[in-house]
């Protein structure tokens, strides 16, 4: 896998991760070196120098009572770093490491806060969006146990390193020359196993889509009504066999490398060279004794060990996770195409909205969904929207509310340029409700007020106003939903509804923009809604869509969009009077109450 222009290192990766996890807790980071030292370094030690003592003090007879005072010391020393070990883990290390990864998702979150809802259309970027947020504990805990272990293992080496050196030091040319041969496998190994793991996130996400059917709420019914099962399992089936097979060419791939790898290192360098030599040593020169023998043989089996960590698995390791961390930071120095004006837009009293030439295309589509829209809403002003699905209706309202930015022309808040004030304070003007609302597991209360902080009293109206009438044990502050409160309150499809639209009569802000709002309501409580809209949204300009065209006949002004394209606009009673595309579409839903 070529690394592209831009792409880091995979030692700046590990240095910027690490610094993260060190701002945020330098005590886990210098604790985790420490741990590594007192996991490896004394049984290494202990090992060369500890097992030559005890064969030399034999070998020469001296007296015994040396060797218990030898293996009481070092039972003394395991026993004292195996504890430091366990109180540092259990008493430190779990609660420090919930702290990065949660300072560190924070980080995340604030960014994924602010993403153009464009990033979400395009399956690259989702799919690196997904990974980055689903290894960030991995990251955390798999960086922290690598950096743990590569520091143990480099100190080993240079302390046993230093005692292999006075013994023999032609056992670590063989070592480091058959290391050395077999070091640009690793390499590639980590190449492939970063290569697995992205194709593996694209295919688990098609996967996991058919999980989630079979366990959300609001699957439920058609699941159950209906004859779709089948194809779910179908496609599910298809999905998991991707995964599979994906598993399957990486695993041949990986293990016939990993095979060469060790059979190099292992067996012909491990197994037959260094025995070979230490024993014409021992047997032919003469030149060890019975406890060098040991030591020579344990050291070089020490180094081999950690050399071969921090040479071919480690890098192979740290290659993978690198790239991780890549993604990490390609997701928070992401620079998204909505961008910060200026200037901070005020609330105030309503102003006049001009569209002007506004033309769009979604990304990766050759034909646009908005040509050439012109319109002027006047302050205070009911505008409807009305049109056959597809028509552009709600794409025009996210323009509006910038969540996307016009291909070509633009959208103007008393003659200024809406793309000149902060994203913040634009959409702060505007209180909004979408076809595909959204309760979160909060209490009524800040479900209306999606704040932590609101008012009870305006709360209270503004459900009112919804027509919201559901009956809640403790009131405002009763818990929707069960994800934290197994009590938390489910409420039908119209009456989660009316939630949501008590949103926009508790905002204070000069615009409202409802994206079909009585599409879940009953006749009478979509008639008693738009009375309550009118009355609560006189002081506001209102923009609404809506298929319900009875919900239209007050509208100031009504626009009728068609692959597009505005076709025609005016008054209901104009509209009619023309025999257009609304009356045709006005009287075809009229029969239905004559």
């Amino acid at each position: 896998m070529k690394k592209t222009k831009n792409e880091h290192s995979m030692l700046s990766n590990i240095i910027f991760f690490v610094k993260l996890i060190f701002k945020a807790s330098p005590l886990l980071v210098i604790g985790d070196f420490i741990w590594g030292i007192l996991t490896i370094v004394p049984g290494r030690l202990i090992s060369v120098i500890g097992v030559k003592y005890i064969i030399d003090v034999v070998a020469e007879g001296e007296r015994l009572e040396r060797i218990f005072w030898a293996v009481g010391a070092i039972a003394a020393v395991l026993v004292t770093s195996t504890l430091l070990s366990w109180l540092y883990r259990e008493f430190f290390w779990n609660v420090e490491k919930e702290k990065v990864h949660y300072n560190l998702n924070k980080t995340l979150y604030e960014k994924a806060k602010n993403l153009d809802q464009e990033s979400y259309d395009n399956p690259e970027f989702y799919n690196n969006f997904i990974l980055t947020i689903e290894s960030s504990s991995d990251n955390i805990q798999n960086l922290l146990g690598l950096v743990r272990n590569y520091v143990g293992n480099l100190i080993s080496l240079l302390a046993v390193a230093g005692v292999l050196l006075t013994i023999d030091p032609i056992c670590l040319v063989i070592i480091l020359v058959f290391i050395g041969g077999f070091l640009p496998l690793s390499r590639k190994i980590g190449d492939l196993q970063m290569e697995r793991r992205i194709d593996n996130t694209k295919f688990h996400r098609r996967s996991d889509y058919f999980q989630r059917i079979f366990y959300l709420q609001e699957y439920c019914k058609e699941v159950r009504m209906n004859d779709i099962s089948p194809i779910l399992m179908e496609r599910y089936n298809d999905a998991a066999d991707d995964v599979i097979g994906n598993q399957r060419k990486y695993c041949k791939k990986i293990s016939s490398l990993y095979m060469v790898q060790e059979t190099g290192i292992q067996i012909l360098g491990f197994m037959f060279v260094l025995p070979l030599y230490l024993g014409y040593c021992v047997l032919v020169k003469e030149s060890i004794t019975p406890g060098d023998f040991v030591a020579a043989f344990n050291g070089a089996h020490s180094i081999a060990i950690s050399i071969n960590f921090l040479t071919v698995w480690a890098v192979a390791v740290f290659s993978e996770r690198g790239k991780m961390i890549e993604k990490y930071r390609e997701f928070i120095k992401a620079d998204f195409r909505i961008r910060d004006g200026e200037k901070k837009a005020e609330k105030g009293e309503p102003k006049e909205i001009k569209i002007e030439n506004l033309s769009f295309t979604y990304p990766g589509n050759d034909a646009p969904t908005l040509k050439n829209i012109n319109l002027t809403i006047k302050p205070y002003e009911k505008i409807a929207l009305v049109g056959y699905n597809g028509a552009g209706k709600t794409t025009l309202t996210n323009l509006i509310l910038r969540l996307y930015d016009a291909t070509d022309g633009g959208v103007y808040i008393d003659g200024e340029d809406v793309r000149k004030v902060t994203i913040e304070s634009h959409r702060n003007r505007f209180a909004a409700v979408f076809q595909d609302f959204q309760l979160f597991s909060c209490s009524v209360g800040e479900n209306v007020a999606l704040d932590r902080e609101y008012d009870e009293k305006k709360v209270e109206e503004a459900l009112r106003n919804s027509g919201f009438s559901k009956e809640l044990k403790k009131g405002i502050s009763t818990e929707l939903l069960r994800e934290f409160d197994d009590e938390g309150q489910m409420l039908s499809g119209g009456e989660s509804q009316k939630v949501a639209i008590a949103r926009a009569f508790y905002k204070d802000c000069p615009y409202v923009i409802l994206d079909e709002p009585s599409a879940n309501l009953d006749p009478v409580a979509e008639y008693n809604l738009n009375q309550a809209m009118l009355d609560a949204a006189a002081n506001k300009t209102v923009i609404f869509i809506s298929h319900r065209l009875s919900t239209t006949v007050n509208a100031d002004r009504i626009y009728v969009m068609e692959k597009g394209e505005i076709i025609e606009s005016g008054s209901h009673a104009e509209l009619m009077a023309k025999g257009g595309t609304y009356a045709y579409m006005f009287n075809l839903q009229a029969e239905k109450y004559r």
